[in-house]
């Protein structure tokens, strides 16, 4: 089984600016998301794609393969431009942010491995349990409900579940019954095709979130949960705590 990991990547970026491209440790952002995942035993190639020329360039000067893509609204959209052109081998694909430095291969390794055991799902994806108040109450962490089997019932920018009979703060130092959604998706190549063709849903455009275009049109998809996760970077604090995490390691 042929699966590719593909990295979208933006040279623009609202909260910090050229951030894939940022080098205060000596090299850029992007390369280190790029070089953790080829550590992932599951993945035959790590592919960047990309509209912006410039990172192309970086790419190719360390080591890596870019594919440049045309202007799309997602970085979904992106990745099945690439794989519709140049992965037509391909049996899973693995949609990896380009801010996650950090990330640990053996998460992709688990994505890949939830949908090769679970046949009848077209997408999976990873969670990790929520307990901070900060993060329960933020909108901008999304938090995905499951079945008992692990399959994803509901994603949303809202507390799911709402809990009305106990104290939430004690939940959430004890059995939090709340997942935080990580941004971290493998696809079986026709859905993922099949996905890009249609329109933003109802209920997609009401959360801004792409993967509930694939519950609406009644799809699958597995969750499995890890209890550490990368840290995304999008904010020069971000940024910053991530170069002096480095820098510390250096020093080690």
């Amino acid at each position: 089984m042929r699966v590719f990991g593909i990295i979208p990547a933006r040279l623009q970026s609202s909260r910090l600016p050229r951030k894939l491209l940022l080098a205060d440790t000596g090299k850029p952002l992007l390369q280190y998301t790029w070089e953790q995942a080829c550590r992932a035993k599951s993945l035959a190639e790590v592919i960047v794609a990309t509209d912006s020329p410039e990172i192309a360039a970086v790419v190719k000067r360390f080591g890596g393969r870019a594919e440049m893509t045309g202007e799309h609204p997602s970085g979904t959209d992106r990745v099945a431009e690439v794989v519709r052109r140049s992965c037509r081998d391909a049996h899973i694909v693995v949609n990896i942010q380009g801010d996650e430095p950090e990330i640990d291969p053996a998460h992709i390794d688990l994505l890949v491995k939830t949908l090769v055991e679970h046949s009848g799902v077209e997408m999976s994806t990873l969670a990790t349990p929520i307990t901070s108040r900060r993060e329960l109450d933020d909108h901008s962490c999304n938090k995905v409900v499951c079945a008992s089997d692990g399959r994803a019932l509901y994603f949303s920018r809202s507390t799911i579940p709402f809990v009305r009979d106990a104290v939430w703060d004690e939940l959430l130092q004890t059995n939090s019954p709340w997942l935080l959604h990580l941004g971290l998706y493998a696809y079986r190549v026709e859905f993922l095709l099949e996905l890009t063709k249609l329109p933003p849903s109802k209920l997609e455009k009401l959360e801004k979130l792409e993967q509930l275009r694939v519950l609406e049109m009644g799809a699958r998809i597995q969750v499995a949960v890890v209890e550490q996760r990368s840290v995304g970077i999008d904010t020069p604090e971000d940024y910053a705590r991530f170069v002096e995490r480095v820098n510390r390691r250096a020093a080690a």
